[in-house]
């Protein structure tokens, strides 16, 4: 212990490294440590403890670049898949050199047997190190004393999801050399439009180390979102502008620091359901030629894969030397890399027992035990596309979970589409029918309109069906429940009324999702107005399609866009109302108090059950100030000014009463969404019992005046 390679002084004060690798069933094991002209050197690990092949090698020092074989037998109608030709991996490298191409060498199996049936059974001898990325040795002496992590409450918390390719590729203010890389990410032209936007975090695409997939390759692409990783524990190396024999290392805690000093956390997006490795027929990297059988999940027929994820193979969860690798890994990004939490792609796979979903499964009884761990962010994707896989509102406490309930009663609502508006009652008060049990919170429901996978927000104004033909899968990949509306004509037009309509709906979306209660999620580029031109699966488009188009910046209608969202960011912030920490009752928090949350109809009258049923295009929520749970940090009550909302997709405008006495003397109008110029709250005050015009489309925020 520990696994990998960790360099180290003996006693004896003789400098080296130890070399680590778990494999349950290996005859042999051999590191082999590569020169800067390919040499290869093999040296045996003799050593056997507890199924852990190790050994200490004097003179190997950071920077060295190595790899595994691993010797034991080729059956694989019983899981068995040992290829000792095939140059692995470490599960544990710290670092990564090369990228992953996949010749035929690079296969345990034969892949282009005549019989392809049977292609995956028979064994190819050929060698596989020229044509594999290597680990690399690091030498881990940061002890994180100059940094200040931001803990950032969790009600307190806007996130916003970023590629750090896509983000700061094409970004001005970054110097050629750092764009699309840790370092971009981490100067201050990147770090200044986040302060100045006012998100709290950064939820990262994978930086993982990953690999592209074969079929991606033969088309000329590549997997630029990440979610194909292959080294839990490296930074992807091609995001690094200062190399890639460890520096890359640096590069990435250089950039959390800085983002730490803004007030910024860091979370990742990490998968580790499956790996890059695929299904019987994809190549041989790592974990397959390490220990087939004990890392993946394998059905009554060994020689194929249990598949929960959709992408060949699922981890083995279950097993002690999986949760191991798993646990170690999220352990090390916090400890020694810095970050502040994670968000789990396919959440749902790692908290299956043997078949099924189980929330006492061994995955999240060790997270909630661990003493790291349980302390930081944790974020569930609660799906995957297995049987009883989706789990939305069924993650313990501790974790929170996008909740893809909101994205689409969202979207229906402003697309006309929601039968009546219980559904969106439920989403804008925090979900509290998905999440009030068991201790949980508001913020246990990551509130998100968009997300990487699926339109960005313009798009999602401005299609109504995916256009994803750039993926060259004949447009079959993505979804087709986008739930989008085009405003009546498909894609970019050049009519004024279309264009304006298109922004109005982008602004009602935004303006939702940042009002609501619950920890609001933005995409990257969604305050501007980004397209991917109804591209919904852009997982493979490492271009201007995939990347932040930072120009939009000098069009009038995006900068309004921008300065709306600053000043919806900064509403929340200064508000604790629209950041509860407590679900809401329906009663009074105080004797000479107001029901701390009410609905009313258009006609001024508080909604009845029978209102709740009937069709409707509008709502209208009333969030009292005077009546929040809670203490500051002196225990005194906390208290805040009180707001109505409105909201009404309908065509038409709406004369809605606005409630008198007790609930207010009068209004203050501070958003209006039907106007394009955002830059100054409208400031227009409205007697209470009195009508006000509500546009067509068009969200108002009415702060109370006391």
């Amino acid at each position: 212990m520990p696994l990998g390679a960790r360099y180290r002084v003996g006693p004896d004060g003789v400098a080296g490294t130890n070399f680590a690798l778990w494999s349950g069933g290996a005859e042999a094991v051999e590191v082999c440590l590569f020169d800067d002209g390919g040499g290869e050197t093999r040296l045996p690990l003799t050593e056997l403890t507890h199924e852990v092949w190790h050994g200490f090698v004097p003179g190997v020092a950071p920077g060295q670049r190595y790899g595994f074989r691993v010797h034991g037998r080729w059956d694989p109608w019983t899981g068995a898949r040992w290829n000792p030709a095939k140059l692995l991996l470490d599960p544990y490298a710290r670092a990564v050199d090369g990228e992953f191409s996949l010749p035929a060498e690079v296969y345990g199996h034969v892949r282009d047997w005549p019989q392809q049936h049977v292609a995956d059974t028979v064994r190819d001898e050929r060698d596989s190190a020229p044509y594999v990325p290597k680990g690399v040795v690091v030498h881990d002496d940061d002890d994180w004393s100059d940094d200040r992590r931001p803990k950032t409450p969790w009600a307190d918390s806007v996130i916003y999801e970023l590629h750090v390719r896509g983000f700061t590729r094409r970004c001005p203010g970054i110097p050629e050399p750092l764009r699309g890389t840790y370092a971009g990410l981490a100067h201050p032209a990147a770090i200044g439009h986040l302060t100045a936007l006012g998100v709290t975090a950064v939820e990262l695409l994978p930086v993982h180390q990953f690999a592209h997939e074969d079929h991606l390759l033969r088309r000329g692409l590549k997997n630029h979102w990440g979610y194909n990783s292959i080294g839990y524990f490296a930074p992807h190396a091609a995001y690094s502008a200062s190399g890639t024999r460890g520096q890359q290392v640096g590069e990435f805690k250089r950039m959390v620091r800085a983002l730490h000093a803004a007030g910024i956390e860091v979370i990742l997006d990490v998968v580790y359901n499956h790996t890059a490795e695929a299904d019987q027929r994809g190549p041989t990297l790592s974990l397959r030629g390490i220990d087939n059988r004990g890392y993946y999940r394998l059905p009554s027929d060994a020689r194929a894969y249990a598949d929960y994820t959709g992408c060949g193979n699922t981890l083995h969860v279950v097993q002690p030397h999986v949760l191991r690798l798993i646990t170690d890994s999220l352990r090390y990004w916090v400890t020694e890399m810095g970050v502040d939490g994670f968000r789990f792609d396919l959440a749902a796979a790692l908290a299956r027992s043997m078949h099924d979903v189980d929330m006492l499964s061994p995955f999240l009884a060790v997270i909630a035990q661990d003493p790291v761990l349980r302390r930081v962010k944790l974020i569930a994707e609660p799906w995957d596309v297995g049987s009883g896989g989706y789990q939305v509102g069924a993650f313990p406490p501790l974790w929170a979970e996008w909740n893809d309930r909101y994205r689409d009663a969202v979207r229906d609502f402003w697309r006309g589409a929601l039968p009546d508006v219980r559904d969106l009652g439920y989403r804008l008060s925090g979900s509290s029918d998905l999440y009030a049990w068991g201790g949980r919170r508001p913020y246990a429901s990551i509130n998100f309109v968009t997300a990487h996978d699926g339109f960005t927000l313009r798009d999602l104004v401005s299609y109504a069906h995916k256009h994803n033909e750039a993926n060259g899968e004949g447009n079959r990949d993505g979804t087709d429940d986008n739930r989008s509306w085009n405003c009546g004509v498909e894609g970019e037009t050049e009519d004024p009324r279309v264009n304006a309509l298109r922004r109005r709906q982008v602004r009602n979306l935004l303006t939702t999702l940042l009002l609501s209660t619950g920890v609001p999620m933005l995409v990257a580029g969604d305050e501007m107005g980004r397209t991917q031109g109804g591209n919904n699966n852009a997982y493979c488009q490492d271009n201007d399609i995939g990347w932040l188009d930072w120009s939009l910046l000098g069009r009038p209608g995006s900068r309004n866009l921008l300065e709306l969202t600053r000043r919806l960011l900064a509403l929340r912030h200064a508000h604790p109302v629209l950041r509860r920490r407590a679900f809401f009752t329906g009663r009074p928090q105080a004797p000479d108090g107001l029901r701390d949350l009410a609905w009313f109809t258009p006609h001024g009258a508080e909604m009845t059950e029978r209102d709740w049923y009937a069709p409707s295009s509008s709502l209208a929520l009333y969030l009292s100030g005077r009546d929040i749970p809670g203490r500051d940090a002196r225990g005194a009550q906390v208290t805040d000014d009180s707001f109505l909302t409105i909201l009404h997709a309908g065509e038409q405008p709406l004369d809605f009463l606005l409630p008198g006495p007790p609930w207010a003397q009068s209004y203050e109008l501070v958003v209006d969404t039907s106007r394009e110029d955002q830059a100054h709250a409208p400031g227009s005050v409205h007697p209470g019992g009195e009508a006000i015009e509500t546009p067509g489309r068009s969200v108002l925020l009415l702060r109370v005046r006391s």
